[in-house]
């Protein structure tokens, strides 16, 4: 009788299909599987900001409840979605292998330009996105917009923006490529830690040979190594949905981890960028050591105005 694995999951079309991802490579290697939607407090407020909403996991408690008691055996999420630091006894497994890390601009309008001496408005709901504009784009307006993909594509049709701000990864996966109208430089518009990648996590309890099959099943080992470099430096900002940090990871010439990074002010006046690189043998540390060295270059005081704004 086959083993069948229960998956936790929020119930939106992209996050629907990040779990079905998964459950795709359990099967593969013989596994049942159950597919449980679950709903999270990010998902039904959406009156307000998520830097607003306040507290960590907005995207995750509710699952991490369900792994605590049983309910399910893993929750799949959006890397990017993870807080820095997981509830205790609570660990993440596997890393599905990474999709373009990048930002684009998506439209209705195909002749859609970034030009000035027009009054655009660009939506999204992430602190980083919006601080980056502020930074780069300081004549564009921004609008929150919040939702799963579908919504906020119906809401810029009906003249809320117009364009949105969106990770490359999700709008490949729901299929809404043709209406990019700019990919975003990682040079300047650097992604949230972990965009592109789907995270599984698990309870520590979880049987040592089960765990090892769906990390067989499902891990992708060069984005593991980059995520934790990523992981680690946001541990150490302490970053969540409220702050607006960013790094990215990527493999040198020389097999080495490179991580560039940092964190931007609110207003987006102020920005603090860095880079480390080190041996794959340890990229937590990597991790730690840019973020030590954006702390030490500005960005200790950018956070604790952050902080203080968030009070």
């Amino acid at each position: 009788m086959e083993q069948v694995i229960r998956i936790g999951t929020r119930a939106s079309r992209l996050a629907l299909w990040q779990a079905e991802y998964v459950a795709q490579r359990l099967q593969n290697e013989g596994f049942g599987v159950e597919i449980v939607p679950i709903e999270t407090a990010g998902d039904k407020i959406l009156h307000k900001t998520i830097s607003k909403i306040g507290g960590k996991g907005i995207f995750t408690e509710e699952l991490e409840q369900q792994l605590h008691s049983g309910g399910i055996d893993i929750a799949v999420h959006s890397a990017k979605d993870l807080p820095s630091s997981l509830p205790n006894e609570l660990e993440i497994i596997a890393y599905t292998e990474r999709e373009k890390v990048h930002d684009v601009l998506v439209s209705y309008n195909k002749y859609f330009t970034l030009d000035e001496s027009q009054k655009i408005v660009l939506g999204t709901s992430s602190t980083r996105r919006i601080a980056m504009i502020k930074h780069y784009m300081p004549k564009m307006k921004t609008v929150d917009v919040r939702g799963n993909l579908q919504t906020r594509m119906r809401k810029m049709e009906e003249g809320l923006c117009d364009a949105l701000v969106l990770a490359y990864a999700g709008v490949n996966r729901m299929e809404y490529e043709e209406f990019i109208v700019m990919h975003l430089p990682t040079d300047t518009f650097t992604p949230a830690v972990g965009q592109g990648s789907i995270a599984v996590e698990a309870s520590m309890r979880m049987n040592e040979d089960l765990l090892h099959k769906i990390r067989n099943a499902v891990n992708h080992e060069p984005t593991e190594l980059r995520l934790r470099a990523e992981r680690a430096f946001l541990r150490t900002l302490q970053g969540g949905c409220s702050i607006p940090t960013f790094a990215l990871a990527e493999f040198t010439s020389n097999n080495e981890l490179t991580i560039k990074g940092g964190i931007i002010s609110l207003n987006g006046r102020e920005i603090v960028r860095a880079e480390q690189t080190g041996s794959t043998d340890d990229p937590e540390a990597i991790g730690y050591a840019l973020a030590y060295k954006v702390l030490e270059q500005g960005g200790e005081k950018i956070l604790h105005d952050i902080k203080k704004q968030h009070a």
